[in-house]
């Protein structure tokens, strides 16, 4: 199986995708959930639908939680292009702050726009719990925000599994707390990759 840079090309979700859904459900399944919200890409949909499921409510898109588009690299296995380019490998491996394929999104470019968005959630429901499902570039750029405050760390964010759920909370300012993320812990060991659940730290 080759691991393919997805973006936003508008792919459904894998066999192995299915099967995780039905135990991100199970985990949600006695959580309130004021509202839901995702980004308009079909897996992430089925993400918050399946968190939903039973709670007689939809989910609401939003165009900021999309993925970032990938320009030229945008559908090709990551192997394949970057052995044909060894100069976007290095940024990717080493950079990725840096990482702006031609004709895509920068990733400096979607670490603002996934923060104000996280921020603009927040503003709207406060005092409520909501859902917000997004993507694994998204979610890295998130997390280097919420830890370090800066992009510039982001080589040192791990990516998050399929399915991990992260739990923020923000307070009458706006300021976040991270309770914990990346959590897979509703995952058996067989659907799991390599990445593990991450505790905030203190």
């Amino acid at each position: 199986m080759q691991k393919i840079f997805q973006g936003t090309t508008d792919t459904d979700i894998s066999p192995k995708g299915k099967k995780q859904l039905e135990f991100l459900s199970k985990r949600f399944q006695n959580i309130n959930i004021d509202k839901a919200y995702s980004s308009p890409l079909i897996r992430a949909k089925k993400t918050a639908f399946a968190a939903i499921e039973g709670k007689n409510m939809g989910v609401t898109e939003r165009p900021m939680l999309c993925e970032l588009s990938g320009g030229i690299v945008e559908g090709k296995p990551f192997r394949e292009t970057f052995d044909a380019m060894p100069e976007l490998r290095e940024v990717w491996d080493n950079r990725p702050q840096d990482f702006a394929p031609e004709g895509g999104e920068s990733m400096r470019h979607a670490y603002e726009r996934i923060w104000n968005e996280t921020l603009s959630l927040a503003r709207e429901n406060q005092g409520k719990t909501i859902i917000a499902s997004t993507h694994g570039g998204c979610l890295r750029l998130l997390h280097c925000r919420l830890f370090f405050h800066d992009i510039e760390r982001l080589v040192e964010v791990p990516w998050s599994e399929n399915t991990a759920v992260t739990l923020v909370e923000f307070d009458n300012a706006l300021t976040p707390t991270v309770v914990f993320f990346n959590d897979t812990s509703h995952l058996p060991e067989e659907l799991r990759s390599s990445f593990k659940t991450q505790e905030a730290e203190k």
